[in-house]
């Protein structure tokens, strides 16, 4: 997965809505498209740019398709969000420390 694809993907209001929709529980494009303001078939389009993104996972139930938030997915886009944030908190430690003088904390 690229970040590129991740926050290209949730950068749209209706995929990232549709994403959203999912965090209660897995749903099928029918159900998902109940909630948007969009058809069915643009759904299913906004569902394949968060497949591409490794954000949801489809799971075929017969003649359905349930769709889920791809746990593996957010792993990566999470650590990718972590290495920043532990360089902000580096960066903050450094700045308290040379306000303070304290070079054992």
């Amino acid at each position: 997965m690229t970040y590129k694809l991740v926050f290209s993907a949730l950068a749209d209001d209706t995929r990232r809505h549709i994403f959203e929709s999912l965090k209660g529980r897995p749903q099928t494009v029918g159900e998902l498209a109940e909630e948007q303001p969009v058809s069915r078939p643009a759904v299913s389009q906004h569902l394949r740019v968060l497949q591409a993104a490794q954000l949801v996972s489809v799971n075929p139930e017969g003649t359905r398709r349930i769709y889920s938030i791809n746990q593996d997915g957010l792993h990566a886009l999470r650590h990718y969000i972590d290495e920043y944030w532990t360089d902000v908190l580096s960066a903050y430690q450094s700045e308290i420390l040379k306000q303070t003088g304290d070079k054992d904390a």
